[in-house]
């Protein structure tokens, strides 16, 4: 066998070098950072709640003891400072300057946003995609993430720059696909489903939002957007159905004032132990 000159391009050999490049585009985390567990929100279009579904699953798997993290990767639609009750804190830097360290929560959930690096959180993020997916990439390997069990990526709706960015530069250990009761679900769901697949990402269920109203009187359960589809496309594409979380305007007003850690979330049991099960 000839000496290995380390160009693969040129070589035939299926080496212990080839097969470490196929991780190539991983980035590194910092030396001093630690995250065991990386768990992206998704969804085929927006405004169906993932924001507010990366919220509750950090609040929950940290209600079990479980130290997590989120990451806003949806930098030009931040919403999860506000959620947390810290869109006026700055990030702090490490002393040699290296590092940005993430807000927390009263709870201890970290947080790292582009709008934490605002002046104003109501300046537009104003960049191409190159630009933002290059963010997300910094508020992975830049920031000082200590010991974290879990971490929920909040991506932005689509399969474009940013999720493709996610899914080849972070190590993603599972995604959960977040709909709404749409006729449309089934395709929503199936975009997220069908990239997931390409990327080689294993999908842990899907939640659903805005699923009912409940009455206050009789606690029936009111379809305010139809019947649901989300049992359909669940059975279709061979997932589970691990949440279908209400409409209800006390959650609107706790997600809006800060205090989405103290939540009342019956409801999300189901999502919580699919991530803690693994």
């Amino acid at each position: 066998m000839s000496e290995c000159n380390h160009d693969c391009g040129s070589c035939s050999a299926n080496c212990g070098s080839r097969t470490a490049d196929k991780t190539s585009f991983l980035e590194a985390l910092a030396p001093e950072s630690r995250v065991k567990k990386v768990i992206g929100i998704v969804s085929g279009k927006g405004g169906v709640g993932k924001s507010l579904v990366t919220s509750l699953m950090a609040v929950s798997a940290n209600r079990r003891g479980k130290h997590t993290a989120v990451l806003d990767a949806d930098i030009t639609g931040p919403s999860i400072p506000m959620a947390f009750g810290v869109a006026d804190e700055k990030p702090a830097v490490t002393p040699d300057g290296r590092l940005m360290i993430p807000a927390r929560s009263l709870e201890g959930i970290d947080i790292m946003s582009a709008n934490l690096l605002l002046d104003n959180a109501t300046d537009p993020v104003i960049w191409r995609g190159p630009v933002i997916a290059g963010a997300v990439k910094q508020f992975w390997s830049e920031t000082l993430w200590q010991d974290v069990d879990y971490m929920f990526v909040d991506m932005p709706p689509g399969t474009g720059d940013v999720p493709l960015t996610v899914f080849q530069s972070l190590p993603v250990d599972g995604i959960i696909i977040v709909t709404s009761p749409q006729e449309l679900v089934s395709m929503i769901v199936g975009k997220a489903v069908n990239m997931a697949k390409k990327m080689d990402i294993p999908i842990l269920g899907i939640v659903e939002n805005m699923s009912y109203l409940e009455c206050p009187d009789c606690g029936r359960h009111i379809n305010v957007f139809g019947e649901s589809h989300v049992e359909q496309a669940a059975r279709e594409y061979g997932l589970k159905v691990l949440a279908q979380i209400p409409i209800d305007p006390k959650l609107a007003q706790m997600v809006d004032g800060g205090r989405v850690e103290y939540i009342d979330m019956p409801w999300f049991e189901k999502a919580a132990e699919a991530v803690l099960a693994l």
